[in-house]
């Protein structure tokens, strides 16, 4: 198997400066280390449900009935309201996956890989976590779709990163930075974002909320003691 090139994985809750850092620190790494590319490794989820509620008389009412089943299928304790969502779900994994096999390419390429986002498998439902091994499968289709997906999580994961940024914003922020995001999901992605371990990779973490300079500084720091 073909060496792969360093990968720097930003993460941290909607609103802490994810796509902010990772789009300077690539521009940094460029500079400083040769041929590097991004990659989104997220889903775009709410980008989609915007779209959604846009589409004429049913566009909101639409959304709000997708967005209650996707919060059912990813609360512990809950069923996975039918195959119809598990499919959409599975669906969305598959993109993951494939954006994934693209960050691989680039990685095998010698390009050093800056992302936004990264899989894991440590808190499933949600948070770039399996879709499908939260709520309870009820149904062979079901099952069967929640284990295939759970396998390429688990494959996903299997690349730990070189480094992790993992950056930590508080409640409040967060909901100011994102007023159109769901508050009750923010909570929950603050709650976790520190149990998040990515199969043992090495985690820098750092303030959201302090000066951005600082914080630039701090990830180019971290990123160049694992870049040498």
């Amino acid at each position: 198997m073909a060496e792969l090139a360093p990968l720097i994985a930003v993460i941290g809750c909607d609103g802490s400066g994810k796509s902010t850092l990772s789009a300077d620190l690539l521009e940094w790494v460029r500079t400083r280390y040769g041929p590097a590319e991004t990659h989104y490794l997220g889903l775009r989820s709410g980008q989609i449900g915007n779209q959604i509620k846009a589409l004429p008389l049913i566009g909101h009412l639409l959304e709000r009935q997708l967005a209650r089943r996707a919060g059912q299928a990813r609360t512990k304790g809950e069923k996975i309201p039918g195959l119809a969502t598990a499919l959409v779900i599975y669906g969305f994994s598959l993109l993951r996956r494939r954006r994934f096999r693209k960050v691989l390419d680039l990685r095998r390429q010698g390009f050093i890989v800056v992302t936004d986002r990264y899989p894991q498998v440590d808190v499933p439902g949600f948070y770039d976590g399996p879709g499908l091994s939260a709520a309870r499968p009820e149904g062979r289709m079901v099952a069967a779709l929640a284990a295939r997906e759970r396998a390429s999580y688990e494959w996903m994961a299997s690349y730990v990163p070189d480094l992790v940024i993992r950056l930590n914003v508080d409640v409040e922020t967060a909901m100011t930075r994102k007023p159109d995001h769901a508050a009750d999901l923010l909570r929950a992605k603050v709650a976790v974002t520190p149990l998040l371990k990515f199969n043992g990779a090495k985690i820098v973490d750092l303030d959201a909320t302090m000066p951005y300079a600082d914080e630039l500084a701090l990830a180019q720091k971290a990123v160049a003691e694992v870049l040498g």
